[in-house]
């Protein structure tokens, strides 16, 4: 089974990761801004369970391949790393891109249809995917065995991280549409602040991993 420190540290890393504000969270923004908050909870249920199903490709698939190989575990880390660094400027350079969440079309929709969307949001974040495919096989312990099942752990860590998180975005979003109506550059500044972190977060999975 995953070590504690183990677990902590990908703990650690996953929050970093899931409270920049990515496609997700922005999407989920966006519902909670211009439906309310039982769209936002209802993306956020369908975020997640897209990022489940990344879980399961990366534990049964991409995982067992980089396993097996320190050189595709070297180079899968090292353009993980690079994508995140890159998404991080991006975010700091676009930052300001974050008040089109103000004007997100307000009209309603069917749970179902809002949860669909979520799911396709989730399942096609490339920060989860980059973070999944770079991270989860770095985080298991091998001398432990049972690799697969400690990926699956760990993605259920960062789900439930996610699940928490994201809610807690979609209704302080809900809740707050009238403060960030009142002055959007607010929310380019989390945005802003978003960026350096994940600029931190890919230099941080660049310079650590296996050594074998």
């Amino acid at each position: 089974m995953v070590s504690p420190d183990r677990l902590l540290a990908f703990a650690a890393l996953s929050f970093l990761l899931i409270v920049i504000p990515g496609p997700s969270v922005l999407f989920v923004i966006g519902r909670a801004l211009a439906q309310g908050r039982r769209a936002a909870l209802t993306t956020v249920v369908g975020n997640t369970l897209g990022a489940c199903v990344l879980v399961v490709a990366v534990a049964l698939g991409v995982g067992s391949v980089v396993e097996r190989s320190v050189l595709v575990f070297t180079l899968l880390k090292l353009a993980g790393a690079a994508y995140l660094v890159y998404l991080g400027v991006r975010a700091w350079r676009q930052r300001s891109s974050l008040r089109a969440a103000f004007t997100a079309d307000g009209s309603g929709q069917g749970g179902l249809r809002t949860l669909w969307e979520g799911f396709a949001v989730g399942v096609a974040n490339p920060k989860t995917i980059v973070f999944f495919a770079a991270v989860l096989p770095q985080s298991v312990d091998r001398s432990q065995g049972h690799v697969v099942l400690q990926m699956l752990v760990l993605g259920l860590v960062f789900n439930v991280i996610a699940l928490a998180c994201d809610s807690l975005w979609g209704l302080a979003a809900s809740t707050g549409r009238d403060w960030f109506a009142r002055s959007p550059r607010r929310l380019s500044l989390v945005g802003g602040a978003g960026g350096l972190t994940m600029i931190g977060l890919g230099v941080s999975v660049a310079v650590t991993g296996r050594k074998d």
